[in-house]
């Protein structure tokens, strides 16, 4: 199970959002390669990284910086999303040093996007299904699509991905606890990993995620969780460790 650290990027600085609202903006840090540096020191084996301008503009905004980190950093696997809309994006990510693309808007809007991505690189392509009451949400969390998380989930795993990254939108940066319910659900329902973020707030979220993993849960994104103090990484991922040994 990896406990994974979110570094969130708006205009170049390292922030957090509350259910993904541009406005309700709290910055932790002007040098997200050093918080990325503050995460790999205890111990963090993959980082969440995300382009918040470039998934309210739908084209990279930040990718400077996050190319920045993957140099710092070539060794540990990055996965990055926000605004990646075309190949010509995921190919200048995965050449600079990131690990895995995730795609998000786009695969609800084109799925034939995912598919063809995952023939061209395969192995490199994570989807992110942002849902609220089991509805997938779009361009940057604006818009509530009709289209179920589940059924979309399962197409895409027939076309290959490495994994989906689900958020429950509703939790996100409130500390409310992980939606331990909806993650299960749509664990249970493909046979790829799913990776688990929003709302987790505790070694307690933590354990109840432990707990699941061999539904197919292979880890978990934390965020507002870790910036604040109420997780420590090192001591997070220690206790996953003793308790999946």
């Amino acid at each position: 199970m990896l406990l994974i650290p979110a570094i969130d990027l708006k205009d170049g600085k390292c922030v957090r959002l509350r259910q993904g609202r541009m406005e309700e903006t709290t910055v932790f840090s002007d040098d997200p390669v050093a918080m990325a540096g503050r995460w790999v020191e205890a111990g963090a084996r993959r980082l969440h990284l995300v382009d918040l301008n470039g998934a309210f503009e739908g084209r990279p905004v930040n990718a400077h910086v996050i190319r920045r980190i993957a140099d710092a950093f070539p060794d540990l696997p990055i996965q990055v999303g926000g605004g990646i809309r075309d190949e010509a994006t995921v190919d200048t990510y995965l050449n600079a040093g990131v690990r895995f693309v995730i795609i998000g808007t786009k695969a609800v809007k084109d799925p034939y996007f995912v598919s063809d991505l995952c023939l061209e690189y395969p192995g490199h392509v994570i989807v992110g299904l942002d849902a609220r009451d089991g509805k997938v949400a779009v361009d940057g969390w604006s818009k509530l699509s009709r289209h179920d998380v589940i059924d979309m989930a399962q197409i895409f795993e027939r076309d290959g991905v490495e994994a989906i990254v689900y958020t429950d939108i509703s939790r996100d940066g409130m500390m409310q606890g992980v939606n331990i319910e909806a993650t299960v659900e749509l664990a249970r329902a493909v046979s790829i990993p799913v990776i688990a973020s929003g709302g987790i707030s505790s070694l307690t979220d933590i354990r109840t995620l432990c707990e699941a993993r061999q539904e197919g849960i292979m880890g978990a994104i934390i965020g507002r969780a870790l910036y604040e103090g109420d997780i420590d990484l090192a001591e997070a991922q220690r206790w996953v460790d003793e308790f999946i040994r």
